[in-house]
């Protein structure tokens, strides 16, 4: 996601997003941009291309809150009318897509005293600024944000999170940069946790075994899970038989949530991994990245009366067992000092046109 000398900057503020109504702040080349302020006072963003529209939160973590294409609302069912300020995700859980991390991550366990998923969530961003430019993969707008984390005696980072959008796709580019400004290795956990709406009957493609060794059951019990036995006894179930949840056709079997972990990701000529969840009408969501970068790739399914999601592909540096376990495991990752970690990840929606080359991609790729 590198910038041109030719590209466009547009800086933004505050002040610029309208108490009421919306501003168009740009328009051409397939784009509008448009500011507008939610009842909660947040600032939002609306990204329109020909397709279709992401709203980005420039100062909330750069929170990805919703995304549509051609008609299809991409973003997780849930109990929030709009997004709202607060200490954790918890307090605002509703967007597509947030950035998990990154000093911390995953759901705290009994050692524990980080919020779920970190700070980065609602991470109140220091700066915004727009880019218009054109690359080999043709014209784009760009969304980035830079928030400046310091702490006396502790963990001194810049976060520079991004959204790229082209003219003519339903695909979104994210990347969240890293950069540790400390004289010390920092550690470092980051998750780009995609929350995509739960659609029964959606089948999962993968380049990974449906089995008990390529898509693992997490047996650990969250804190927020009140496990009974019969929720316990399908725990068992799925992790002699992962396979169950490639279709997504038995709706009750999410409430509560499901987790896996899918391992052994074959990969392309490039070294980009892509998961692919094909809906009934034909077209498909996708998440596609390297694993290189993100060693781990998550799924969480939940479907109840508060939330529908199935985030079949959350890439990751660790699994969301949080720091302590994470820790255990070895997961954690070093920063040495000046130095950046980049996490660029494309998701987004594909038409029934654009589909089948995408399945058939995640099948190569498992046969390579």
């Amino acid at each position: 996601m590198s910038a041109r000398d030719s590209d466009t900057v547009f800086n933004l503020s505050p002040e610029m997003f309208p108490a009421r109504g919306d501003l168009v702040l740009a328009t051409g080349d397939g784009f509008t941009v448009t500011a507008f302020r939610y009842p909660s006072s947040v600032e939002g963003l609306r990204i329109e291309n020909r397709r279709g529209q992401v709203t980005v939160l420039p100062y909330l973590g750069q929170m990805i809150w919703d995304a549509v294409f051609d008609g299809r609302r991409l973003t997780m069912g849930n109990v929030f009318p709009h997004p709202r300020k607060g200490a954790s995700i918890i307090e605002t859980y509703g967007a597509f897509a947030y950035h998990a991390g990154v000093l911390r991550n995953g759901a705290p366990g009994p050692e524990d005293d980080h919020p779920l998923h970190g700070e980065m969530p609602v991470a109140g961003m220091d700066s915004a600024h727009l880019r218009f430019g054109c690359d080999d993969a043709g014209a784009f707008v760009e969304l980035c944000s830079e928030t400046e984390y310091v702490m006396g005696f502790g963990p001194h980072y810049i976060a520079r999170p991004r959204v790229r959008l082209r003219a003519d796709s339903g695909l979104i580019e994210v990347e969240m940069a890293v950069e540790n400004l400390s004289a010390h290795p920092m550690e470092l956990m980051y998750m780009l946790h995609a929350n995509f709406d739960f659609v029964a009957g959606a089948q999962i493609h993968q380049p990974a075994a449906f089995s008990p060794e390529g898509t693992v059951v997490r047996r650990t019990i969250p804190g927020h899970v009140t496990p009974s036995q019969a929720f316990l006894d399908l725990l068992d179930d799925l992790s002699g038989n992962p396979a169950r949840m490639q279709t997504l056709d038995e709706p009750a079997l999410y409430s509560p949530e499901q987790v896996f972990y899918v391992r052994g990701l074959g990969t392309n000529a490039e070294g980009r991994t892509r998961l692919v969840m094909a809906l009934p009408e034909g077209d498909a969501c996708s998440v596609s990245y390297r694993p290189e970068d993100l060693p781990h790739c998550v799924r969480w399914i939940l479907n109840d009366g508060d939330a529908q999601v199935a985030a079949f592909a959350l890439p990751s540096t660790c699994e969301p067992e949080g720091y302590t376990a994470e820790k255990a495991k070895g997961h954690v990752r070093i920063l040495p000092p000046g130095e950046t970690a980049r996490f660029p990840v494309t998701l987004g929606y594909l038409s029934a046109q654009e589909a089948p080359a995408a399945i058939a991609e995640v099948n190569q790729m498992s046969k390579d």
